[in-house]
C-alpha cells in the first residue's frame, strides 16, 4: 500500500517536505525552511545555531511529529535541490531518523559546507546519485523493496531533479521545483524522453507537482532569456564612470555566470560580496560546475567586505560588485552598503540592478521596500526584475500532466489560490483524481 503524508509545504510557499510510506519503507522527500519566518528571526537567511524549539515555535522549520509512527521505517532522505526551503531544514531534524541522505553531488557538496561553516553536526550520511540514475533499497530480509529514480529537470539552482518512487503499486513522481527549460545556460535540458516513457506505461499512481505557477497563464521563459535581458543591460547603459553592483539569488549559479560573462565583455573586474554568495560559489566549484574564483575575488565575512569596498572606492567605476541582499535583508551586503553602513558611498547615477523577484510575503515586501527607499535616497539608477522564474508556468504544468498521464494528482509548493488553479487545470487535462492536501494530512492512495 503507498500511503502519502504531507508535512509542509502544501498551505505555503516554502517549509517543504513530504513522507512516502510504501508498505514498511518510508522515503522523505525535502526537509525545508520556511524562509519568511525564518528570516524574521535571524535577519538574514544564512543557516546558523537556532534552537530547535525556536524554530517550531515560530513555523519556520516543518513540524515532523506528524509522522512519529513511521520514525522508524524511515529509509531514506532525499533533498530535490540546493534550495534553503527543501533542504535548510536538514542540520536541525534529519540526525533523529536513522537514514542516508539521497541528493545531487552539487546538493551534497552545499549541505556539506553549511553543517562545516556553522559547526552543525549531522549524522546521516550523505550519498550522491546522479541525475538520470536509479537507486534500489531494498527490504531488511533482502528482498526486493522500492526503486528511487531522480529525473534530471531544469530549475534556478544546479542539478535539480524529480524524483520517482518506483514500486509494486506503481509509481509515486515528485516533481518539485521545476521548469520546463529547453535552452539553460548551464547544464542539460529535462529529461523529457523520461517523463514519456513513464506516460506511455502507464504507471504513475500518484504526481506530486510544484504549484506555484499555477495561475500564471503561459509558459516560463527559459534562463537565456534572463542572460539575454543582463546583456541588453550591462553592455547598454552609459555607467562607464560609476558604479554597478548587482544582486540576485546565491543559489542562481547559471545566472551568476551571466552576470560574470557580461562583466568581462565591459571590462569591469568581477567583486563577489557575502556568505551566502560565498557558500554557494564555493559548493559548485568543489563539484567542478564552474571555476569563478579565477576570474573573481570573492569576499565572505563583514570585516573584509569593509575592507575590499575601501580598496576600491575610488576606482569603483572598474568594478562591478555582485551583493547579498537581493530582499533587502537587514543583515546583508547592500543594505549595509544602502545605509552608510560600510564606507562605501553611493553616489547619483550609480547602477543597482536587481536580478531578481521580490518573494511575495508581507516582510519580504516590507524589507525591499526599505531597501529601495534607501537607494532611493542617494539618486542610484535602480533596475528591477532583470529575471525570469525557476517555476513552471500553467502551460508547463499542462505539458508535464500530459507527458506522464497520473491517476492522481497532489498539488504542492502552493498557497490555496494555486492549489485551486493546479485543480481546475488537472480537471482540463482529464486527470481522474485531485487531492487537495493540506499541511500534515495523510492519504492512502487505493
Amino acid at each position: 500500500m503507498i500511503e502519502i503524508c504531507s508535512i509542509g509545504g502544501y498551505d505555503e510557499i516554502g517549509k517543504n517536505m513530504t513522507a512516502i510510506k510504501i508498505d514498511n519503507q518510508v522515503v522523505i522527500i525535502d526537509m525545508g525552511l520556511y524562509l519568511p519566518s525564518y528570516i524574521e528571526i535571524t535577519e538574514d537567511e544564512d543557516i546558523k545555531q537556532v534552537p530547535v524549539k525556536r524554530l517550531v515555535e515560530v513555523g519556520a522549520i516543518p513540524d515532523d511529529s506528524v509522522i512519529s509512527d513511521w520514525k522508524k521505517d524511515v529509509c531514506a532522505i532525499i533533498p530535490t535541490h540546493a534550495h534553503l526551503d527543501h533542504l535548510g531544514a536538514l542540520p536541525f531534524i534529519s540526525n533523529k531518523y536513522d537514514a542516508d541522505i539521497l541528493c545531487t553531488p552539487y546538493t551534497r557538496e552545499l549541505i556539506l559546507t553549511i553543517c562545516r561553516d556553522e559547526r552543525l553536526k549531522l549524522n546521516n550520511k550523505i550519498k550522491p546519485l546522479s541525475s538520470n540514475s536509479k537507486y534500489k533499497i531494498n527490504l531488511e530480509d533482502g528482498s526486493e523493496g522500492i526503486e528511487i529514480e531522480f529525473i534530471h529537470t531544469t530549475h534556478s539552482t544546479p542539478q535539480a531533479v524529480m524524483v520517482a518512487i518506483h514500486s509494486k503499486y506503481g509509481t509515486v513522481l515528485y516533481c518539485n521545483d521545476f521548469k520546463f527549460d529547453s535552452f539553460p545556460v548551464l547544464g542539460k535540458k529535462p529529461n523529457f524522453k523520461r517523463l514519456k516513457e513513464l506516460g506511455e506505461k502507464g504507471c504513475v499512481k500518484v504526481l506530486i507537482s510544484d504549484s506555484t505557477g499555477a495561475e500564471n497563464a503561459s509558459k516560463t521563459p527559459s534562463e537565456s532569456v534572463a542572460r539575454q535581458m543582463l546583456k541588453d543591460l550591462l553592455l547598454g547603459i552609459n555607467a562607464e564612470d560609476k558604479a554597478i553592483l548587482v544582486t540576485t539569488f546565491s543559489s542562481h549559479i547559471a545566472r551568476l555566470k551571466s552576470i560574470i560573462d557580461y562583466a568581462k565583455r565591459i571590462d569591469r573586474k568581477v567583486l563577489m560580496l557575502g556568505r551566502s554568495l560565498a557558500k554557494y560559489v564555493h559548493a559548485a566549484e568543489n563539484v567542478n560546475l564552474v571555476d569563478f574564483s579565477k576570474d573573481v575575488k570573492i569576499v565572505k565575512y563583514s570585516n573584509k567586505v569593509q575592507n575590499a569596498l575601501k580598496l576600491i572606492e575610488k576606482n569603483k567605476h572598474k568594478y562591478l560588485i555582485i551583493a547579498t541582499g537581493h530582499q533587502g535583508e537587514s543583515k546583508a551586503v547592500l543594505s549595509k552598503i544602502a545605509r552608510g553602513d560600510f564606507k562605501f558611498k553611493l553616489e547619483k547615477d550609480d547602477s543597482v540592478i536587481f536580478s531578481c523577484s521580490v518573494i511575495p510575503n508581507k516582510i519580504n515586501i516590507e524589507a525591499r521596500d526599505v531597501l529601495e527607499k534607501e537607494l532611493k535616497k542617494r539618486q542610484v539608477r535602480i533596475f528591477k526584475d532583470i529575471h525570469v522564474s525557476g517555476h513552471a508556468s500553467r502551460e508547463d504544468l499542462r505539458d508535464l500532466i500530459n507527458m506522464v498521464k497520473p491517476n492522481i494528482i497532489i498539488p504542492a509548493h502552493c498557497e490555496p489560490d494555486m492549489k485551486e488553479a493546479m485543480k481546475e487545470l488537472a480537471e482540463e487535462c482529464d486527470v481522474p483524481k485531485v487531492l487537495l492536501m493540506g499541511d500534515g494530512e495523510r492519504f492512502k492512495v487505493e
